[in-house]
């Protein structure tokens, strides 16, 4: 299908300084906001707590906010209106805190189960069913795994851990604590989790006519955890871009490279720049459509530069600024029903998806549209431009005498 007159070839070199004055500047504004004021860095990468609930009314994002500093348990939170037709009071709330459970609770709890107690075993605090041989928290502090050498007396291990001033067992149900393996003694006591504080805050301040009786979503990210997976996105990124720039020089020459990597650094930092301007969360599935982006923009130049290079054997007398607007203008129609089709479909999750998936469109939305042009004004002039810096005599580019050295 063709959208355009063929043999008609458009003039794009000449407008190729605006257009790469455009992309410098997108791309160096991109760069200095993920500085300041810096990404709104999602959960999997800060590290806190997060739950996702719908309402029973209408509320506003502002009162939400200030029931939960209201308690006096949490630090200022972050609170995101989440557009979803079928929860109208839908929102995403996100504080710093992880654990219920501190260093210094932790050492009361051992104590209070009487962990290397070695007192008498009539001892009325801590007889033989109730004295711990061994404690271990979960990462998250909500979870206690305890080990005994009799059968445990479960009603007494639960009087033991609601006596520490703060700890309350998670509701729900009367097995808490529980016996896991009766042959081991081993037992699991659940603790309230800072989610679980975080629903009873909201019920507290709003009202139970208001607050949710329960979350749909309840995630934790250790700080830790955090650090590693923003690392490992970022070097994941960048080991991306590394083995296109390779593929690219071995398929093509070594000219050809930088100006695809290039173009995918634009794409993503364009992207990273929108997030920041529209202080949406950049979380793994930011990451996930950097990387689609940077795979997408990568095939649509890999397609110009392979009908350059087919140009440059064809058409010896043409100047390599001619050869590129020739080949960018016949595969102009295929680069637009390729993008276009792409838009429709990602558009519509954009139109009406929610959560993660509208935040993946909005990325993959602003990527397709920076991938489109930065295939052809930014890797083929770049191109042009190393081209004609190490081209050596005669008017003749070097590509071009590769390319007649190769046949020869």
């Amino acid at each position: 299908m063709e959208l355009f007159k063929p043999g008609k070839v458009y003039d794009f070199m000449r407008v190729r300084r605006f257009w790469i004055t455009l992309s410098l500047s997108l791309a160096f504004a991109s760069l200095i906001s993920l500085f300041w004021p810096g990404p709104n860095y999602g959960t999997d990468f800060r590290g806190g707590t997060e739950i996702e609930v719908a309402f029973k009314k209408k509320i506003d994002s502002s009162a939400v906010r200030h029931a939960v500093v209201a308690s006096g348990q949490f630090s200022e939170p972050d609170v995101i209106e989440v557009q979803d037709p079928s929860h109208p009071a839908r929102f995403l709330i996100r504080v710093q805190e992880i654990s219920t459970v501190d260093e210094q609770t932790k050492e009361a709890l051992k104590k209070a189960l009487c962990l290397g107690f070695e007192g008498a075993a009539d001892d009325a605090n801590c007889p033989v069913s109730a004295r711990a041989t061994e404690v271990k928290f979960s990462a998250g502090g909500d979870k206690l795994g305890v080990r005994y050498d009799v059968e445990p007396d479960l009603a007494k291990i639960k009087g033991q851990v609601t006596s520490i001033p703060g700890v309350k067992l998670r509701a729900g149900g009367s097995d808490n604590p529980q016996v896991v393996n009766p042959r081991d003694h081993r037992v699991e006591i659940q603790l309230q989790s800072k989610g679980d504080q975080l629903m009873d805050v909201l019920k507290q301040q709003l009202g139970p006519e208001v607050a949710p009786d329960s979350a749909l979503r309840v995630e934790w990210v250790g700080p830790r955890a955090g650090k590693q997976l923003r690392d490992s996105a970022r070097n994941s990124v960048a080991l991306a871009i590394v083995f296109i720039m390779l593929y690219l020089a071995f398929r093509f020459d070594l000219r050809f490279a930088p100006g695809v990597v290039i173009a995918c650094v634009h794409d993503a930092l364009v992207v990273l720049g929108a997030f920041v301007l529209f202080k949406k969360e950049v979380t793994l599935s930011t990451i996930a459509a950097v990387l689609t982006i940077v795979g997408y923009s990568m095939n649509d130049t890999v397609v110009v530069y392979d009908r350059i290079r087919e140009n440059l054997g064809k058409h010896r007398g043409k100047s390599f600024g001619d050869i590129i607007n020739l080949s960018v203008s016949e595969t102009l129609s295929r680069t637009i029903l390729t993008s276009g089709a792409t838009m429709l479909s990602v558009l519509a999750f954009f139109i009406w998806g929610t959560g993660v998936i509208k935040d993946f469109a909005f990325a993959m939305v602003v990527g397709i549209v920076a991938g489109t042009y930065s295939s052809i004004y930014v890797a083929a002039p770049l191109t042009e431009w190393i081209d004609r810096r190490m081209s050596r005599g005669g008017g003749t580019t070097a590509v071009k005498k590769r390319l007649r050295a190769a046949k020869a």
